[in-house]
């Protein structure tokens, strides 16, 4: 062994050795520092830890078998140790002198880091106890199964929302991650989360196996991962056992179902739960043919076990929506109380059920105090969900409440920042607001957001009026993907740039056209200065149930008619909630 030592001496592998691992932690010190400058991923640090750790090795094998001389590299067996004395050669003054040197260039780097002003270890703007669940894929092998996996990623959204102290980010904003093309930083980033939730779902038979992951946002480090293999019929407790993992790993604490859980009650009938899924997703797509396709599958459900809460909650919201849409609200809205009235009874404690409930009492019956007291039920019952908020934050502005309305509207957008509809709703109140400036910067996101989106140009329409630039309203307005919309906002863009005749068109086919709405033909009436053929409107819009009469306090197209005494008539008609 003594030979053995002498030889690596000899060959100089210790000091090879030695300045190798002193310069590698120089430039690990400094890619430390300088790559998160350059907002490198963090895979690039993760590869040049490898590439320096097994350059260690190449390092000591090549000191070991090759030998440095005036002539260039040579093998170590082919010099003579009389040659290897006769090269020249550190001192060990000298070698101790840079080995040290570059040691305290390193151990400085190092205390830089160490006592600088600690950084974030998260995103921006985000709390060390937040989550975005990233849709899980679904590894079936069959693309109709999407709908399961979909649909269990809501549903432990809703679970880690009863997670005290934790911000978990809406459906709508985390599923536009669903292709996983973007660095964990980046989505933290962009969600202002510190935590992702990820995984897969193998649904096959009667069995499914769920892979989970909790990623570390900021630099996409792995904090834990579980496999779950269970029956069907065990689904909810696996959504369970997910959550309380995340729970015990951010050091939160899971709400019990005694406060109030909002989480789905579970019905134990596997086949109404997967109704119920395919239900939902259609529910989601947000437009008449789906809502449609949705009561059909939540009929199934409710069939299936004629106490499932959550179907008769959403059914109650699509017969609400499609009453909207279509007109028919006299069959529809009927049915939508009946489900929200039924989802209350079943499950007083399930926030969907409250929401819907408050949804059909403001919206469609137009009892304020009720749909109110409803929805902020929901809300005290889930805080975090996004049914609950996004309901409750659309509603408050009617009742002459701005303030409390902005700040719903913001935490809802805070809730799921990504989603179309609370940046569109927000936009809405800060219009009626005259926070025009604002107003038009969110209007404009939400239609980035979401292009294709009925009415998603009429803030910015109708911000440019109030502004006095005609032109900027007509543009948006021709760029309206709704037909009936932007037959109203052309409407009101031709008068504002004094255009009569293309105004007169514009509102002659508005009024030809007239589906459901009677209250916008009001607005463009108000705007032209036409007093009486406004209140004629009005009237009409009053006795078809137009929920556009929601408005009636805080449109400010509608200022010029508040002195006058048919205006104060309607208002006492709709029966608004006092506001003090």
């Amino acid at each position: 062994m003594n030979d053995v030592f002498a030889e690596l001496r000899r060959r100089n592998v210790y000091k090879v050795a030695v300045a190798y691992a002193v310069i590698s932690w120089l430039l690990i010190q400094a890619a430390s520092i300088l790559l998160p400058t350059f907002e490198a991923p963090s895979w690039v640090m993760k590869a040049l830890v490898v590439i320096i750790a097994l350059g260690f090795v190449f390092a000591v094998i090549i000191s070991w078998a090759f030998e440095m001389t005036p002539e260039g590299m040579k093998r170590t067996a082919d010099v003579s140790p009389d040659e290897v004395r006769s090269f020249p050669y550190w001192s060990r003054r000298k070698f101790a002198a840079f080995i040290i040197s570059v040691a305290m260039i390193a151990a400085g780097l190092f205390a830089y880091q160490f006592f600088r002003a600690p950084r974030s270890t998260t995103p921006s703007g985000a709390t060390n106890k937040s989550i975005a669940v990233l849709p899980l894929l679904n590894e079936s092998g069959d693309p109709k199964d999407e709908y399961f996996s979909d649909g269990l990623s809501e549903e432990l959204i809703a679970a880690l929302a009863q997670i005290r102290e934790l911000k978990v980010i809406g459906r709508s904003s985390s599923f536009r991650f669903k292709d996983r093309k973007e660095e964990p930083k980046t989505i933290g980033e962009k969600l202002g989360v510190a935590t992702l939730l990820e995984g897969t779902v193998r649904k096959q038979g009667e069995r499914v196996r769920i892979v989970a992951e909790l990623i570390n946002a900021a630099d996409g480090i792995e904090l834990w991962t579980r496999t779950f293999d269970r029956e069907l019929k065990d689904i909810f407790a696996v959504q369970q056992e997910i959550a309380a993992a995340v729970a015990s790993s951010l050091k939160t604490t899971l709400l019990g179902s005694e406060q109030g859980s909002s989480a789905n009650p579970a019905t134990k009938n596997t086949e109404a739960h997967n109704a119920y899924l395919l239900g939902h997703y259609y529910f989601q797509r947000r437009n008449l043919e789906d809502y449609r396709k949705a009561v059909s599958h939540y009929d199934e459900a409710i069939r299936l076990d004629p106490d499932y809460a959550l179907a008769y909650a959403e059914r109650s919201e699509s017969w609400t929506l499609i009453g909207d849409l279509t007109g028919e609200g006299k069959t529809a809205w009927p049915k939508a109380r009946s489900d929200a009235e039924k989802a209350v009874a079943i499950a007083p404690a399930l926030a969907e059920a409250h929401a819907a409930l408050g949804w059909v009492r403001f919206f469609t019956e137009w009892k304020f105090a009720e749909g109110l007291s409803e929805l902020k039920r929901a809300k005290e019952l889930s805080p975090a969900n996004p049914t609950a908020n996004d309901l409750l934050a659309r509603v408050i502005v009617y009742v002459g409440k701005p303030d409390e309305a902005e700040k719903q509207a913001r935490q809802a957008v805070e809730s799921d920042p990504l989603a179309n509809a609370p940046q569109t709703n927000l936009a809405r109140v800060l219009w009626y607001e005259g926070k025009l400036d604002e107003a038009d910067a969110v209007a404009r996101k939400s239609a980035e957001l979401q292009p294709s989106a009925a009415s998603s140009r009429r803030w910015q329409v109708l911000v440019a009026i109030q502004r006095g630039d005609s032109e900027t309203a007509l543009r948006e307005a021709q760029l309206e993907p709704d037909e009936s919309y932007r037959r109203f906002e052309l409407a009101v863009a031709q008068y504002a740039r004094g255009d009569r005749k293309a105004a007169d068109a514009a509102l002659a086919d508005l009024i030809a056209h007239d589906q459901g709405l009677d209250y916008q033909v009001a607005q463009v009436y108000a705007v032209r200065g036409e007093k009486e053929k406004a209140f004629e409107w009005l009237q009409i819009a009053f006795d078809n149930h137009d929920t556009g009469m929601l408005a009636l306090l805080a449109d400010p197209l509608l200022r010029g008619l508040s002195d006058d005494p048919r205006y104060k008539a309607l208002v006492a008609k709709m029966n608004f909630p006092a506001t003090r």
